[in-house]
């Protein structure tokens, strides 16, 4: 949660939310919904906040599936490449 020395504006949630702290904003528009229930501005602007941290997350996980990607396919060249020296010292002898 927020500490209660922090602001609780939406202008404090638009400037977490401008700089990518998309958690922070978040909470602040929880709060000032609970607040001010009928806001639908807040609502609108949660709603946002709340996809684009969807967004990071499934950017994350592409990220995520591509690093696997790479890593294996290091593991299978790291292989090929220890039995073709296997193979070259064999023939060496």
């Amino acid at each position: 949660m927020i500490p209660d020395n922090d602001f609780k504006t939406a202008t404090m949630a638009r400037v977490y939310s401008s700089q990518g702290h998309y958690e922070k904003a978040a909470e602040i528009y929880k709060y000032l919904l609970e607040c001010e229930p009928d806001r639908q501005d807040l609502a609108r602007a949660l709603a946002g906040v709340e996809k684009k941290l969807h967004e990071k997350a499934k950017g994350r996980n592409e990220d995520l599936g591509a690093l696997f990607n790479t890593w294996v396919d290091l593991i299978l060249r790291y292989k090929r490449m220890r039995y073709l020296r296997r193979i070259k010292g064999k023939l060496e002898e």
